[in-house]
């Protein structure tokens, strides 16, 4: 079976994720890379021997990429992606899906007009924890859900807002937007669909236009509840980043790095066993971005090869989206926020 090959637009932080992941799958290939910042582009093009270019478009007209990954700060993920789709190749774009449901949904009616595969990464999603507490919650082994936490108490130092683009409302987001739309992926993931949010937001310990802080009230379908809180002001470094379930029969809160630990886990069947799975394999990735970028990408090759949906496609990556512009809609009104959708 030949190789898909891959065009990576963006060379910064997370970049390198893709790269490695492209590496390692056998049946993916990293043909050239584009950045507006030619060094950028040049550290990838030599460390993987690959064709380099400062405008996307000319990596987008080469007959040879099949697929492209888009790493470029958020507000560029919605033109590029739609650009990318016309062009005839499938997309991988980083969260958040866009900065607009408006843009989300330019986006997945591209994809579906040219017939390509339009894949979110979500890669947390794939973490063996949180496939564990996908797989208990299915079983029923919490019973009902009653209610679900997203906590990130994470921090950075006001040089990480001075960058062109972080903290800005036309490119990125504050700390829900962008350090928390995982956890609160998660979070809605599991609770289900949202009915109304009540927010508040502040910008309390760095210079920046969007939020450092938020905290959130969630009520989901059914009439179960939840709670979100994100920032990035605890000094002096990240303390925690979780999601927490509770149910009628049971408990469970997956943490870590990455959301890549089980901290409680007290389920049916299991509790005879708690200290056992706590300890087991825990191990805190090298960073923030946890190591399943290689699930999201090895999930779309093989939904183009057999012509299916990506897990994480670009409705379920509107979900988290959608859900932190209520939570920004809340926080500006002082009302709470109704779901249409």
């Amino acid at each position: 079976m030949e190789q898909l090959r891959f065009g990576l637009i963006g060379c910064g932080r997370v970049a390198p994720r893709h790269a490695e992941s492209f590496a390692a799958l056998p049946d993916a290939r990293l043909v050239a890379v584009a950045d507006v910042r030619e060094s950028r582009a040049a550290y990838f093009a030599q460390q993987y021997g690959v064709d380099l270019y400062t405008d996307y478009h000319a990596l987008l007209a080469r007959p040879d990429v099949d697929v492209v990954s888009i790493c470029t700060p958020s507000g560029l993920h919605a033109q590029m992606t739609v650009d990318a789709l016309q062009a005839g190749k499938h997309v991988v774009v980083e969260k958040p899906i866009a900065l607009s449901l408006a843009d989300a949904d330019r986006m997945i009616a591209a994809a579906a007009a040219a017939r390509r595969k339009l894949c979110v990464v979500l890669q947390n999603r794939y973490n063996p924890p949180m496939q564990d507490l996908r797989r208990i919650v299915d079983e029923g082994r919490l019973g009902r859900l009653l209610l679900g936490n997203a906590t990130v108490r994470w921090y950075r130092p006001q040089e990480y807002y001075e960058d062109e683009w972080h903290g800005t409302w036309a490119m990125d987001g504050g700390a829900l937007m962008n350090q928390s739309i995982h956890h609160i992926d998660a979070l809605q993931w599991f609770m289900g669909r949202p009915e109304s949010v009540f927010a508040f937001t502040g910008t309390l310990a760095h210079r920046m236009e969007a939020e450092d802080t938020g905290v959130a009230v969630i009520r989901f379908a059914g009439g179960t509840l939840g709670s979100v809180e994100g920032s990035t002001i605890t000094y002096p470094e990240n303390l925690e980043g979780s999601v927490a379930l509770f149910g009628e029969l049971g408990s469970a809160k997956v943490g870590g790095t990455a959301l890549n630990r089980k901290a409680v886990w007290k389920v049916a069947g299991e509790l005879e066993r708690e200290r056992e799975i706590l300890t087991r394999d825990q191990v805190d990735p090298p960073s923030i971005y946890g190591t399943s970028h290689q699930k999201v990408i090895a999930d779309m090759i093989e939904a183009i090869r057999d012509d299916r949906a990506p897990k994480t496609h670009g409705a379920e990556g509107r979900k988290s989206l959608a859900l932190v512009l209520a939570i920004y809609e809340s926080a500006r009104t002082g009302q709470p926020v109704m779901f249409r959708d």
